[in-house]
Parts: structure tokens; sequence; C-alpha cells
């Protein structure tokens, strides 16, 4: 199939965004391992809130054991995805904050000094935000 000028014309015309790998993949994977983190994190939480609210009031029979049972495996699931909600966000936002420090580094013209400069950066905006 031969290329027109039109073919041509619309290639040139057509926006390209050159968005480097590493900028979409440390984010991504900052937002999984922080779900998995706030699951793990939030769940043990509300079990054991769960557990301290109720210590004055054991169930007796069998019927109130499953409905004691039932309901602490709700809030447990409800608790574990607050927490993956929250832990998330703020390991996500953590590493997106990374990323551009070292993006904006590197386009100013300090690309050797991007990766400490990034991190020295995230260090001072984590520790003034988590006093």
């Amino acid at each position: 199939m031969a290329t027109t000028s039109s073919d041509d014309d619309a290639q040139k015309k057509s926006i390209r965004l050159n968005i480097p790998q590493r900028v979409m993949m440390i984010p991504a994977t900052a937002f999984v391992l922080g779900t998995a983190i706030g699951l793990m994190r939030g769940g043990r939480e509300a079990s054991l809130r769960f557990l301290a609210e109720n210590a004055h009031r054991p169930p007796t029979t069998v019927q109130g054991w499953y409905f004691y049972k039932k309901t602490k495996n709700y809030k447990v699931m409800l608790g574990a995805l607050k927490g993956a909600g929250k832990d998330a966000g703020r390991v996500t936002v953590l590493a997106l904050g990374y990323v551009g420090i070292e993006e904006g580094m590197e386009r100013v013209g300090w690309g050797g000094m991007k990766s400490i400069g990034a991190a020295v950066g995230t260090a001072l905006v984590f520790s003034a935000v988590c006093e």
C-alpha cells in the first residue's frame, strides 16, 4: 500500500507524548504496594477495635456467636478497604512527588543529581506532612 501525501500530513499533525515508562511504573507500583499495606493494616486495626468494643459483652448462644463473627468479618472487611484507600493514596502521592521532582530536575539540567534531589525533596515533604 502506497502512502499518500495526506497520510504524511496526518502523521506530521498528530500529537505524540513521550512519557518515560518509569514515570508511569513507579506510581502504579506504589499504588499496588500501598493497597496491600493498607489492607493488612486496616483489617488488623478494625479487628482489634471490634474486639475492644465488644469485650464486655460476649455472646452466650450459638446464634449469638454466629452473628458476632459475621458482624466482625464485615467490619474487618470495611476497615481493610478504608485502610487500603488511605494508604494507597498516601504512598501514590509520595511516589508522584518523587517522580515529579526527578523529572523537573532532569528538565532544568541537573540530570546528574536528579535521584539525590528527588529523594531529599520527597523526604522534606514527607517530614513536613507527617510531623
